[in-house]
This record gives structure tokens, C-alpha cells and sequence, in this order.
């Protein structure tokens, strides 16, 4: 069960970086994960009229720190420890949709799962694995810290691209 709304995750995203807030929307929330829309200008794309692997990234890392808080309320000090990113087609310069399904969720580090789609196509452009580091006073789940890791099923139709 979701530990924040999807307002709540959107203000707690506004409010983390009150001189540059981020431009992304929060769609939705479930258990598994969140959706985030990042709404593109010019200033994401590069020549060719496409998004650019930066904005992507940046997309990827946001959606799973929303997915990651989304479970264990609102820890900022959460960060991000590894991202590998696999860039699989090219997105033209429209809004991007990204889906972030929690893998597993433990004590000290969450993993997540990232699959970005231009807005309004069926086909995955970019696929991203996350992992961050959860502060050891805030996982904020239920049994505390010493409880055990929880893995998270897949959210439904985030399977790999085929």
C-alpha cells in the first residue's frame, strides 16, 4: 500500500528543490510504483527533434525516487546509488511517460525499475534499473528497520520489451 498520494508525492517532489523545481507530474500511484509524465520543451531535445539521453536519465532517476518514497514516505535523503539506462529507440520530441515498478524494497537499499515512452506510443524507448539508498532511520515501512526485505511483483503490462 502506497505510504503517499499522488498530491503528496507531487508537493514532496516540488518541495525538495524549492530554487529549480522539477517540471515532472506525478501521474499516478499504486502499490507497485509510480507513473511520471516529464512535459517536453526545447530545451529537452537535441538535434534530430528527439529528447535527449540526459532528460531521459533524469527521468528514470525521478521516477524511481518517487516510486521508492511513494512506499516508504517522504525520506529526501534518499539517493541514488546506481543507474544503468538501455536506450532502445528514439524518442521523438513529445512528452515522455515513464512507469517505475518497485523490484524490492529492504532495509538500507530499494531497487526499481523504469520503462519510458514517448506520450501516446505503445513501444518502450528507454528502460532503466535503479537502486538507492535509504537512509537507516527512514525506511518508514511497517516493522520498522530491522524488518525483512520486501520484493514487489511487476506491475501490470511493465514487462520487458519483446
Amino acid at each position: 500500500m502506497p505510504a503517499m498520494t499522488v498530491d503528496e508525492l507531487q508537493r514532496f517532489l516540488v518541495g525538495s528543490f524549492p530554487e529549480a523545481p522539477p517540471t515532472y507530474v506525478v501521474e499516478a500511484v499504486g502499490d507497485d510504483g509510480v507513473r511520471l509524465r516529464l512535459p517536453t520543451t526545447p530545451f529537452h531535445g537535441r538535434p534530430g527533434g528527439t529528447v535527449s539521453g540526459p532528460a531521459l536519465m533524469a527521468l528514470a532517476d525521478c521516477t524511481a525516487w518517487m516510486a521508492i518514497v511513494s512506499r516508504i514516505g517522504p525520506v529526501p535523503l534518499s539517493v541514488t546509488t546506481s543507474l544503468h539506462i538501455d536506450f532502445l529507440r528514439r524518442p521523438d520530441l513529445v512528452d515522455v511517460v515513464a512507469d517505475g515498478v518497485l523490484l524490492k524494497v529492504g532495509r538500507r537499499l530499494a531497487v526499481a525499475e523504469v520503462a519510458m515512452r514517448s506520450a501516446g506510443a505503445p513501444e518502450v524507448v528507454a528502460k532503466a534499473q535503479v537502486t538507492y539508498s535509504i537512509p537507516p532511520d527512514g525506511t518508514g515501512r511497517a516493522g520498522g528497520a530491522d524488518g525483512p526485505a520486501e520484493p514487489v511483483g511487476p506491475a501490470p503490462g511493465a514487462g520487458s520489451p519483446g
